[in-house]
């Protein structure tokens, strides 16, 4: 009973207090709201121009190839980032199912970054080399032969419809007006460095007897998968990232 009538009397003091101090006088709620809003704003706008002091970059972290950009792309407008989170969190139970912790650095040349938000699927901030390409194109074609029980769905359209270079060279130019260390050489060279990477991947494939070309949808997204965590893991495994 005192325990109640004392919450009781606090709240019925709050109200007091709101509606004599705040509610009855306009100008110092609106004060009180502006400030409020300045706060915000200043925590929000600060950051955007304090980029330059953080965060933590690796010079062992390299931007992606036009291929992986393609299949990046690929992988956006699919929404595979709506089931699958790229973070690997420090945690013990996390790091003995997807390994090694994400590091800031393996993020700074992402736009936008794909950290997700849940996971229906699991994690793929490592999943690079994990499988083998032709594991990747069957699970894309009919997930449940490589994982069964999986709910995600077939994506058969990617392994007929083609990735036009014209296209790559723009978002490829685009990540370079946006801070991405990509040279004019690297901007005229994508379609040449597409096929160049996309061939290794068909090569892969007709090792398990599958035949494609390098310039379909499947070939460009399974090059970002492969990318995925590969840099982290190579540096983390070596003496600077603390392995052996």
């Amino acid at each position: 009973m005192t325990d109640n009538r004392h919450h009781q009397d606090s709240d019925t003091t709050y109200g007091q207090f709101h509606r004599r101090v705040m509610e009855a006088r306009g100008g110092v709620f609106a004060v009180a709201t502006t400030i409020a809003i300045l706060i915000g704003g200043l925590v929000e706008i600060i950051p955007m121009y304090t980029a330059g002091a953080g965060p933590e970059t690796g010079d062992w972290v390299t931007p992606y190839t036009p291929l992986e950009v393609a299949g990046r792309d690929i992988y956006i407008r699919e929404g595979c980032y709506l089931c699958h989170s790229q973070w690997v969190r420090p945690m013990r139970a996390e790091v003995l199912r997807y390994g090694e912790w994400s590091r800031a650095p393996e993020y700074q040349f992402d736009r936008p970054f794909l950290l997700g938000s849940r996971r229906m699927g699991p994690d793929l901030h490592r999943i690079s080399q994990k499988y083998p390409d032709a594991w990747h194109y069957e699970h894309m074609r009919d997930p449940r032969s490589t994982s069964p029980g999986s709910v995600m769905p077939p994506y058969p359209w990617l392994y007929s419809a083609k990735v036009d270079p014209e296209d790559i060279q723009a978002s490829v130019r685009a990540l370079k007006r946006a801070g991405v260390p990509y040279t004019d050489a690297d901007v005229e060279g994508v379609a040449a460095d597409m096929a160049a990477q996309g061939q290794t991947i068909v090569t892969s494939l007709a090792g398990a007897n599958l035949e494609t070309t390098a310039d379909t949808e499947i070939v460009a997204l399974i090059a970002y998968l492969q990318r995925l965590g590969r840099e982290g893991k190579a540096y983390l495994s070596g003496p600077q990232g603390g392995g052996e």
